[in-house]
C-alpha cells in the first residue's frame, strides 16, 4: 500500500487562514474596543495607547519619512513653479529694459535734433529711417517723408550731430538718402580754422577722403570740416567732421554723424535759387565807343604854332621865294 508524499502547502494554507481568523478577530475587537463609550474602557484605551504608541516609533520612521518625503516634493514644486514664474517675470522686464533703452536713445536722438543750432532762415523736415540699403557698391537709406512733404532732390539731410548726405530721389511718401561716404558722393567743404577749400569725396569706407585742397601744409588732424556752400546746394557752414589721417597716408574725415545708429534724419529746406534763363546775361555788356574826330593835315598844320623858317617845307619856301600864290596865280 503506497504513502500519499505531504508537501509544504498543505501545512502553509491552514497556517494562513488561522493568522488571517485572528487578524479580522483583533481588529473586530479593537473596532468593538474604540467604540465603547464608557469610563473604564477608556481608561483602558489611554493606558493602551501609552503602553503601545511608544514602541511602536521604529515602525513609524518609514511612514514619517515617505511623508516628509511627499511635503519635500510638494515644497520642491511649488518652489519650481515661483522659480518659472520669476523667469518669465525677468524676462518681460529685460524686454521692457530693452525698449525703455530704444525710447531713451530715440528721446536723445530728438533732442540732438533739436538742439542742433541752424541757420535761422533754414527750415526742416523730420523723418524716420524706414530701412538701410547700404551695400559694398552704394551707401543709401530709405526716409519716411517724400513728394507730399515738399522733400526736393538734393537737400542736404543731418542727424543730431553731423552732416548725412543729400536727398536723391523723391517718391509721394518716401525719399532716398546718398550718403556723404557714397562713391557718387561730392561735397565742397570748408577746413577750419586754416579756411583751405576742398572736396569731400566718398569712397564706400567709414573715412571719405578730402581732395583738391588748396594748401595741404595748412591742415592738420583734427581740424574742423563744415560744408563750404559753393555751388548753392548745401547750406554753408554744416558740420561734416573732423580731419584725420588715413593709414594710406591721405588726408580723410572722421564723420561727426553716428552711421551705426541712423534712426531720425534731418531734412534740411536750402533756399531757392533763382534760375538762370539766359546765360548770355552774365556777360558784361561792352562799354560805349567814343566817337574819336578827324581832323585833315591842313587844319592839323594850322593848329600847329609856327616855328620858323626851319620848320617850314620845302616846296612852302620854293613857293614863298617865288612869289607865287598857293593857287598858281603869280602875284602882281
Amino acid at each position: 500500500m503506497s504513502r500519499t508524499k505531504t508537501g509544504p502547502e498543505e501545512y502553509s494554507r491552514p497556517i494562513r487562514r488561522l493568522l488571517v481568523g485572528l487578524l479580522v478577530v483583533a481588529l473586530l475587537g479593537l473596532f468593538v474596543l474604540w467604540r465603547i463609550d464608557s469610563p473604564r474602557v477608556e481608561r483602558f484605551r489611554a493606558a493602551l495607547v501609552d503602553a503601545v504608541v511608544p514602541n511602536l516609533e521604529w515602525a513609524l520612521m518609514p511612514v514619517t519619512r515617505v511623508m516628509g518625503m511627499v511635503e519635500n516634493f510638494q515644497s520642491y514644486t511649488r518652489i519650481y513653479e515661483q522659480n518659472q514664474e520669476l523667469k518669465r517675470e525677468l524676462q518681460q522686464m529685460k524686454a521692457w529694459k530693452e525698449v525703455a533703452l530704444q525710447l531713451e536713445q530715440k528721446n536723445a536722438r530728438l533732442l540732438d535734433l533739436n538742439h542742433v543750432r541752424l541757420d535761422p532762415k533754414l527750415t526742416h523736415v523730420t523723418g524716420v529711417v524706414l530701412a538701410d540699403s547700404g551695400s559694398p557698391f552704394r551707401q543709401s537709406v530709405l526716409l519716411n517723408v517724400g513728394a507730399r512733404d515738399g522733400i526736393r532732390d538734393g537737400w542736404a539731410t543731418m542727424d543730431g550731430i553731423g552732416l548725412v548726405g543729400r536727398i536723391s530721389g523723391v517718391g509721394n511718401r518716401t525719399a532716398r538718402v546718398i550718403l556723404v561716404t557714397d562713391t557718387s558722393s561730392r561735397i565742397p567743404v570748408t577746413i577750419q580754422p586754416s579756411g583751405q577749400k576742398a572736396l569731400l569725396s566718398g569712397d564706400n569706407s567709414s573715412l571719405p577722403l578730402l581732395d583738391f585742397i588748396e594748401s595741404t601744409e595748412e591742415v592738420r588732424p583734427g581740424d574742423r570740416v563744415v560744408t563750404s556752400g559753393d555751388g548753392g546746394v548745401f547750406p554753408a557752414g554744416l558740420l561734416v567732421g573732423q580731419v584725420a589721417m588715413g593709414s594710406d597716408r591721405r588726408l580723410r574725415v572722421v564723420l561727426a554723424a553716428d552711421y551705426q545708429r541712423l534712426e531720425f534724419l534731418r531734412v534740411l529746406r536750402s533756399h531757392e535759387l533763382e534760375p538762370i534763363r539766359d546765360p548770355g546775361s552774365l556777360v558784361a555788356p561792352p562799354l560805349p565807343s567814343v566817337p574819336v574826330a578827324e581832323v585833315d593835315g591842313e587844319g592839323q598844320a594850322a593848329s600847329q604854332p609856327a616855328t620858323g623858317a626851319g620848320d617850314v617845307t620845302e616846296t612852302g619856301s620854293g613857293a614863298a621865294e617865288s612869289g607865287d600864290s598857293p593857287n598858281g596865280v603869280a602875284a602882281p
